[in-house]
């Protein structure tokens, strides 16, 4: 973009004019940054981002890590919360259902071992409600992480736990390390849908959030009998199969819209789109052309120049054929200093080259990292990279649906000896921009729901609003603080 000052007078008119949402309730295209239209010689606003972390649980991952008291659990994962806020981070995928378990009392599924250690106890108190609590008391977005398939593993050789009342041993199939619900079941598929909305109604997540395990790659299927039973209309059994997803995936998006429309959905699948074709039976492609899911994450955890899956040559793959779907990219953060990963994830530079092409992609709305105790290693570090990439606040894109009425922009946008003070209307946080010089990048100064920020700075700032939806309203003229 060229850069040139815009003068003042003219900041908020532009403003106005490409405030377009990222995507509304039609399901339309996705749009550069208001503050960035194509073409705009004006400031250069920063990117909006959505700064993300997987929290596995399953097997205690990262978290609660092997500790099973209520107290422990809690001050873990308020320490977690602590240093995601203060590298500003602003969204958790935590997995609430990784082995056809749940972490909440459930009409379903039974408490999760992982909270207790012994699968189906209840743990004393809503380990759920406390966890999205305190995310949202630290202005970071809960988004409820789901493994639609997956029942439980054993090793070989071992057993599987016996089911849960609630579930038919006819919906679940059988491999040498894995039980899974069956996916061609229509009863299975209900049973999804049926746990999701349990889940957003009963609990305020920002979003729906599935992995990459649809179908199990690898295992002999012996799926005929239910082809024949269920598979009018598909020209193969492969194409059934895909057709079986297609349809999981396309009911949890109308169940959510239906019921809780500011919730959003997301997918992270593999990163070959072909392997999710062929081998997981996961038509990725068709969910985004069709606007099955908001939001994209394919799992780029190889690195730039990797001779099978070059992150490079991924990233445009998932561009071209993201569609409806917004786009953001995972990075494989467990890999950096692991002495067994190649040369390229021995330096943190790794991960600076791959945010560079991110951040120039205009279709990438965020990055998020896999997984969230890698952070306290900080290897090669890594994490001090991190840190440096969002040292200041990123402005979150809107992604779903507008359910929250719209914005109004902040009035009476003023200088006060050493602060900025502004007016807001309605429930809305308001964000600063500043900028040393408005033919550079600015910077987000703050996301606050006061009506004050210090201003000690020479030099310019503005201020829009956030509805909960996170649209943003026209920013205001700059004010130059001399």
């Amino acid at each position: 973009m060229k850069k040139v000052v815009l003068r003042l007078t003219m900041v908020l008119a532009v403003m106005v004019a490409f405030n377009a949402c990222k995507k509304g309730s039609d399901g339309g295209e996705p749009t550069p940054d208001p503050g960035n239209p194509p073409g705009n010689t004006g400031p250069i606003f920063p990117k909006k981002e959505v700064r993300a972390v997987w929290m596995a649980s399953v097997y205690g991952l990262d978290w609660p890590r092997g500790d099973y008291s209520v107290a422990g659990q809690k001050q873990q994962y308020i320490n977690y919360l602590e240093k995601f806020k203060a590298m500003n981070i602003n969204t958790i995928y935590f997995q609430v259902k990784g082995m056809g378990d749940a972490f909440y009392n459930s009409s379903y599924e039974p408490w999760s071992a992982a909270i207790t250690g012994t699968r189906g106890v209840n743990p004393g108190y809503d380990v759920l409600k406390f966890m999205i609590d305190e995310a949202h008391a630290r202005d970071i977005e809960f988004h409820a992480w789901m493994n639609p398939y997956r029942v439980a593993t054993r090793a070989a050789g071992g057993s599987f736990p016996a089911l849960h009342s609630t579930v038919n041993p006819n919906w679940v199939v059988d491999f040498p390390t894995i039980r899974i619900y069956n996916p061609a079941l229509p009863d299975v598929r209900q049973r999804l849908v049926d746990i999701v909305k349990e889940t957003i109604t009963k609990y305020d997540v920002d979003g729906i959030h599935f992995d990459d395990y649809f179908y199990p790659e690898g295992e002999t299927l012996s799926d005929q009998a239910d082809y024949q039973t269920y598979g009018a209309g598909a020209a193969n059994i492969q194409q059934f199969r895909r057709d079986n997803v297609d349809k999981a995936i396309k009911a949890v998006y109308e169940a959510i819209v239906a019921t809780k429309p500011g919730v959003i959905f997301s997918v992270s699948p593999a990163p070959d789109i072909a392997k999710n074709y062929n081998s997981l039976y996961a038509d990725v492609k068709k969910w985004n052309q069709e606007g099955w899911v908001d939001v994209v994450i394919p799992q780029l955890y190889q690195e730039i120049g990797n001779q099978y899956n070059d992150f490079r040559l991924r990233l445009a793959e998932w561009t071209n054929n993201s569609y409806k779907a917004a786009l953001m990219v995972g990075h494989g953060f467990y890999k950096f200093g692991d002495a067994t990963m190649p040369a390229a994830f021995q330096s943190s530079g790794e991960l600076q080259r791959q945010f560079d092409l991110t951040k120039l992609n205009q279709k990438v709305v965020g990055n998020a990292q896999y997984s969230a105790k890698y952070f306290y290693d900080n290897k090669v570090g890594v994490t001090d990279r991190l840190t440096a990439i969002y040292q200041n606040p990123a402005v979150m894109p809107f992604l779903g649906r507008a359910v929250a009425p719209a914005p109004a922009a902040a009035t009476n946008v003023r200088i006060e000896g050493t602060q900025l003070k502004w007016n807001t209307t309605g429930s809305v946080r308001s964000v600063v921009y500043y900028f040393s010089d408005i033919t550079k990048e600015g910077k987000v100064l703050s996301i606050t729901t006061t009506g004050a920020v210090n201003a000690n700075a020479a030099g310019y700032y503005c201020v829009s609003t956030l509805n909960a939806d996170n649209q943003e309203s026209a920013v205001s003229a700059m004010i130059e603080k001399k």
